[in-house]
């Protein structure tokens, strides 16, 4: 097992099931149905890509491969860049702040991040182990 993704995966659910009970309920009083929306995309891909490292922990006891540690990695990241960036987007649009910048370039990077995850773990996965004699 891969204790890292393991717990990385656990912590990230966890966050996903807070995060959505504060959208359903207390994000629904200070924000509008496009907001709410944005939000709840990034609670769905965060709870998505956790399941994906409890699966990359459980996988790489039969594929300890490089390319599935690499695939951790980049779904850790594409968590905090695209989730983060939704959750930080729609808190600045609940205050009222327009001008995001730059913000809005981080979501497809975050979710260039996703594919590349799922690439290498593909990868990971299609690597026949050498066998010792």
């Amino acid at each position: 097992m891969y204790r890292t993704a393991l717990i990385l995966g656990t912590i990230f659910a966890c966050l996903a099931v807070i995060l959505g009970a504060f959208g359903a309920h207390g994000l629904k009083q200070i924000a509008a149905p496009e907001q709410i929306q944005i939000f709840e995309t990034g609670v769905r891909y965060q709870l998505y890509h956790a399941f994906a490292l409890l699966f990359t922990g459980v996988i790489y006891r039969s594929f300890a491969f490089q390319q599935i540690r690499f695939a951790t990695i980049f779904f850790v990241a594409g968590i905090i860049l695209f989730s983060g960036s939704l959750y930080l987007m729609t808190a600045l649009k609940i205050q009222g702040k327009i001008g995001l910048g730059g913000l809005g370039i981080i979501t497809p990077v975050g979710g260039v991040f996703f594919i590349l995850g799922w690439l290498l773990l593909l990868l990971g996965l299609l690597r026949k182990k050498e066998h010792k004699a």
